[in-house]
Protein backbone atom coordinates (compact mmCIF):
# COMPACT_ATOMS: atom_id res chain seq x y z
CA UNK A 1 0.00 0.00 0.00
CA UNK A 2 1.32 3.21 -1.00
CA UNK A 3 1.61 6.03 1.83
CA UNK A 4 2.90 8.84 3.37
CA UNK A 5 2.52 11.07 0.59
CA UNK A 6 1.56 14.41 1.68
CA UNK A 7 2.39 15.66 -1.28
CA UNK A 8 2.98 19.03 -1.87
CA UNK A 9 2.50 17.54 -5.28
CA UNK A 10 3.61 20.53 -7.35
CA UNK A 11 2.44 18.99 -10.89
CA UNK A 12 1.28 16.20 -12.94
CA UNK A 13 2.41 15.73 -16.37
CA UNK A 14 -1.27 17.12 -17.59
CA UNK A 15 -0.72 20.75 -16.07
CA UNK A 16 3.30 20.60 -17.14
CA UNK A 17 1.94 20.27 -20.61
CA UNK A 18 -1.06 22.95 -20.37
CA UNK A 19 0.99 25.38 -18.57
CA UNK A 20 4.10 25.10 -21.40
CA UNK A 21 1.54 25.40 -24.07
CA UNK A 22 -0.09 28.55 -22.86
CA UNK A 23 2.89 30.19 -22.21
CA UNK A 24 4.73 28.71 -26.00
CA UNK A 25 4.81 30.90 -29.29
CA UNK A 26 4.37 28.48 -32.30
CA UNK A 27 7.43 27.82 -33.23
CA UNK A 28 8.11 26.06 -37.05
CA UNK A 29 11.10 26.58 -39.54
CA UNK A 30 11.02 26.75 -43.04
CA UNK A 31 10.13 22.48 -43.07
CA UNK A 32 6.98 22.97 -41.36
CA UNK A 33 8.60 20.94 -38.69
CA UNK A 34 7.18 21.92 -34.94
CA UNK A 35 9.24 22.71 -32.00
CA UNK A 36 8.30 20.22 -29.49
CA UNK A 37 9.65 19.39 -25.98
CA UNK A 38 9.72 16.06 -23.42
CA UNK A 39 8.02 15.65 -20.30
CA UNK A 40 7.04 12.90 -17.78
CA UNK A 41 3.80 11.97 -17.14
CA UNK A 42 4.12 12.46 -13.65
CA UNK A 43 6.90 15.12 -11.73
CA UNK A 44 6.02 15.96 -8.38
CA UNK A 45 7.69 17.10 -5.00
CA UNK A 46 7.12 14.39 -2.06
CA UNK A 47 6.66 16.36 1.16
CA UNK A 48 6.53 15.27 4.99
CA UNK A 49 3.12 14.64 6.39
CA UNK A 50 4.50 14.42 10.41
CA UNK A 51 7.00 16.21 11.91
CA UNK A 52 9.85 13.62 12.53
CA UNK A 53 13.77 13.36 12.38
CA UNK A 54 14.75 11.73 8.33
CA UNK A 55 15.79 8.56 9.50
CA UNK A 56 17.03 7.32 6.04
CA UNK A 57 16.61 8.59 2.60
CA UNK A 58 18.96 5.52 0.07
CA UNK A 59 18.77 7.87 -3.12
CA UNK A 60 20.09 10.46 -4.34
CA UNK A 61 20.03 12.78 -7.27
CA UNK A 62 19.51 10.75 -10.56
CA UNK A 63 18.90 7.41 -9.02
CA UNK A 64 16.09 5.40 -10.11
CA UNK A 65 13.33 3.69 -7.45
CA UNK A 66 10.59 1.37 -8.66
CA UNK A 67 6.74 1.90 -7.57
CA UNK A 68 6.15 0.88 -3.72
CA UNK A 69 10.06 1.17 -2.83
CA UNK A 70 10.50 3.49 0.37
CA UNK A 71 11.76 6.96 -0.52
CA UNK A 72 11.95 8.42 2.78
CA UNK A 73 11.66 7.05 6.19
CA UNK A 74 11.37 8.56 9.49
CA UNK A 75 12.38 8.05 12.94
CA UNK A 76 9.02 7.02 14.46
CA UNK A 77 9.58 6.07 17.97
CA UNK A 78 7.45 8.61 19.57
CA UNK A 79 4.50 7.58 17.30
CA UNK A 80 4.81 3.95 17.85
CA UNK A 81 5.08 4.61 21.34
CA UNK A 82 1.53 6.39 21.25
CA UNK A 83 -0.07 3.61 19.11
CA UNK A 84 0.90 1.14 21.37
CA UNK A 85 -0.63 3.27 24.61
CA UNK A 86 -3.78 4.14 22.35
CA UNK A 87 -4.08 0.51 21.75
CA UNK A 88 -3.75 -0.47 25.81
CA UNK A 89 -6.46 2.01 26.39
CA UNK A 90 -8.67 0.12 23.72
CA UNK A 91 -8.37 -3.15 25.71
CA UNK A 92 -8.94 -1.36 28.86
CA UNK A 93 -12.45 0.00 27.53
CA UNK A 94 -12.98 -2.93 26.20
CA UNK A 95 -12.63 -4.66 29.50
CA UNK A 96 -14.63 -2.11 31.24
CA UNK A 97 -17.79 -2.69 28.86
CA UNK A 98 -17.82 -6.31 29.24
CA UNK A 99 -17.47 -5.95 33.26
CA UNK A 100 -20.78 -3.50 32.57
CA UNK A 101 -22.78 -5.58 30.59
CA UNK A 102 -22.21 -8.51 32.55
CA UNK A 103 -23.12 -6.68 35.78
CA UNK A 104 -26.10 -4.63 33.89
CA UNK A 105 -28.18 -8.26 33.09
CA UNK A 106 -27.72 -8.91 36.52
CA UNK A 107 -29.19 -5.09 37.31
CA UNK A 108 -26.38 -4.03 39.67
CA UNK A 109 -25.89 -0.87 37.10
CA UNK A 110 -28.45 1.15 35.05
CA UNK A 111 -28.16 1.18 30.87
CA UNK A 112 -27.10 4.68 31.27
CA UNK A 113 -23.19 3.15 32.84
CA UNK A 114 -23.39 0.86 29.67
CA UNK A 115 -23.71 3.50 27.28
CA UNK A 116 -21.01 5.83 28.78
CA UNK A 117 -18.77 2.53 28.95
CA UNK A 118 -19.81 1.91 25.16
CA UNK A 119 -19.01 5.61 24.11
CA UNK A 120 -15.58 5.40 25.85
CA UNK A 121 -14.89 1.99 23.83
CA UNK A 122 -15.30 3.96 20.69
CA UNK A 123 -13.30 7.35 21.74
CA UNK A 124 -10.08 4.76 22.26
CA UNK A 125 -11.01 2.84 19.05
CA UNK A 126 -10.90 6.52 17.36
CA UNK A 127 -7.50 6.94 18.87
CA UNK A 128 -5.57 3.96 18.53
CA UNK A 129 -6.87 4.29 14.78
CA UNK A 130 -5.59 7.58 14.62
CA UNK A 131 -2.24 6.97 16.15
CA UNK A 132 -2.22 3.93 13.37
CA UNK A 133 -2.48 6.62 10.81
CA UNK A 134 0.69 8.54 11.76
CA UNK A 135 2.69 5.22 12.11
CA UNK A 136 1.85 4.66 8.78
CA UNK A 137 2.94 7.77 7.61
CA UNK A 138 6.64 6.74 9.14
CA UNK A 139 7.46 5.58 5.49
CA UNK A 140 7.09 7.64 1.97
CA UNK A 141 6.43 4.65 -0.77
CA UNK A 142 7.03 5.60 -4.11
CA UNK A 143 3.94 6.17 -6.05
CA UNK A 144 5.48 5.05 -9.45
CA UNK A 145 8.91 3.63 -10.91
CA UNK A 146 10.87 6.77 -11.75
CA UNK A 147 14.10 8.57 -10.62
CA UNK A 148 15.07 11.39 -7.89
CA UNK A 149 15.24 14.64 -9.84
CA UNK A 150 16.45 16.28 -6.49
CA UNK A 151 16.71 16.03 -2.55
CA UNK A 152 16.19 18.93 -0.53
CA UNK A 153 16.09 17.43 2.73
CA UNK A 154 19.41 15.26 4.16
CA UNK A 155 19.38 12.20 6.12
CA UNK A 156 18.49 13.14 10.02
CA UNK A 157 17.25 16.57 9.26
CA UNK A 158 14.49 17.42 11.38
CA UNK A 159 10.87 18.41 8.90
CA UNK A 160 7.96 19.39 9.78
CA UNK A 161 4.62 18.43 7.78
CA UNK A 162 4.49 19.79 4.59
CA UNK A 163 8.32 20.43 4.32
CA UNK A 164 9.58 19.25 0.64
CA UNK A 165 11.55 16.02 0.68
CA UNK A 166 12.57 14.93 -3.07
CA UNK A 167 11.74 16.03 -6.20
CA UNK A 168 10.97 12.61 -8.39
CA UNK A 169 9.93 12.04 -11.87
CA UNK A 170 8.31 9.18 -12.98
CA UNK A 171 10.11 7.11 -15.87
CA UNK A 172 8.74 4.92 -18.82
CA UNK A 173 6.97 6.41 -21.79
CA UNK A 174 6.94 10.21 -22.08
CA UNK A 175 5.07 12.53 -23.19
CA UNK A 176 5.48 15.23 -26.11
CA UNK A 177 4.21 19.00 -26.14
CA UNK A 178 3.45 20.99 -29.13
CA UNK A 179 1.75 23.84 -30.76
CA UNK A 180 0.09 23.27 -34.25
CA UNK A 181 -1.60 25.49 -36.64
CA UNK A 182 -5.48 24.98 -35.96
CA UNK A 183 -6.00 24.53 -39.82
CA UNK A 184 -3.85 20.93 -39.03
CA UNK A 185 -7.25 20.25 -37.28
CA UNK A 186 -8.49 19.33 -41.23
CA UNK A 187 -6.08 16.15 -40.93
CA UNK A 188 -4.45 15.88 -36.95
CA UNK A 189 -5.95 13.26 -35.08
CA UNK A 190 -5.22 11.51 -31.65
CA UNK A 191 -3.12 8.24 -33.33
CA UNK A 192 -1.47 10.12 -35.73
CA UNK A 193 2.33 9.15 -36.34
CA UNK A 194 5.28 11.41 -36.69
CA UNK A 195 9.01 11.66 -35.85
CA UNK A 196 10.70 13.70 -33.19
CA UNK A 197 14.38 14.69 -33.90
CA UNK A 198 15.87 15.09 -30.69
CA UNK A 199 18.30 17.86 -30.65
CA UNK A 200 20.63 16.57 -27.37
CA UNK A 201 21.25 13.13 -29.13
CA UNK A 202 21.13 13.81 -32.77
CA UNK A 203 18.92 11.13 -33.56
CA UNK A 204 15.02 10.58 -34.42
CA UNK A 205 12.52 8.67 -32.99
CA UNK A 206 9.14 7.21 -33.81
CA UNK A 207 5.97 8.96 -32.08
CA UNK A 208 2.10 9.43 -32.08
CA UNK A 209 -0.70 12.15 -31.06
CA UNK A 210 -1.97 11.28 -27.82
CA UNK A 211 -4.44 13.61 -27.54
CA UNK A 212 -5.79 17.26 -28.66
CA UNK A 213 -5.76 20.51 -26.74
CA UNK A 214 -9.42 22.12 -25.64
CA UNK A 215 -9.33 25.31 -26.79
CA UNK A 216 -8.00 27.12 -29.75
CA UNK A 217 -5.86 30.36 -29.23
CA UNK A 218 -8.27 32.90 -31.12
CA UNK A 219 -5.41 36.06 -31.39
CA UNK A 220 -2.74 32.69 -33.08
CA UNK A 221 -5.29 30.49 -34.25
CA UNK A 222 -3.05 27.28 -32.75
CA UNK A 223 -3.90 24.52 -30.53
CA UNK A 224 -1.81 22.47 -28.04
CA UNK A 225 -1.21 19.27 -29.04
CA UNK A 226 0.43 16.27 -26.57
CA UNK A 227 2.22 13.42 -27.88
CA UNK A 228 3.72 9.75 -26.74
CA UNK A 229 7.25 8.51 -27.44
CA UNK A 230 6.36 4.99 -29.78
CA UNK A 231 7.71 2.26 -27.39
CA UNK A 232 11.01 2.35 -24.88
CA UNK A 233 13.30 4.83 -25.29
CA UNK A 234 15.50 4.45 -22.58
CA UNK A 235 18.36 6.97 -23.63
CA UNK A 236 15.38 10.09 -23.70
CA UNK A 237 14.98 12.28 -20.38
CA UNK A 238 12.26 14.57 -19.54
CA UNK A 239 13.12 18.24 -20.34
CA UNK A 240 15.05 17.23 -23.84
CA UNK A 241 13.06 19.40 -26.79
CA UNK A 242 13.70 18.86 -30.78
CA UNK A 243 11.22 19.17 -33.88
CA UNK A 244 8.19 16.81 -35.05
CA UNK A 245 8.31 16.19 -38.44
CA UNK A 246 4.80 14.86 -39.74
CA UNK A 247 4.01 13.68 -42.97
CA UNK A 248 4.26 15.60 -46.19
CA UNK A 249 0.04 16.44 -46.59
CA UNK A 250 -0.81 16.35 -50.62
Amino acid sequence: MIRGIGLALVSIALSHATAWAQTSPLATDKDGRIRTQLSARNALTVSAEIAARVASLPLREGEAFRAGQTLVGFDCALYQNQQRKAEAAVEAANAVLQSNQRMAELNSIGRFEVDQSQAKLKEAQAEAASAKLLVGRCAIAAPFAGRVVKRQVAAHQYVSPGNPLLDIVETGQLELQMIVPSKWLSWLKPGSSFSVEVEELGKSYPAKVQRLGAQIDPVSQTLPVYGVMDGSQPGLLPGMSGWAVFPVRK
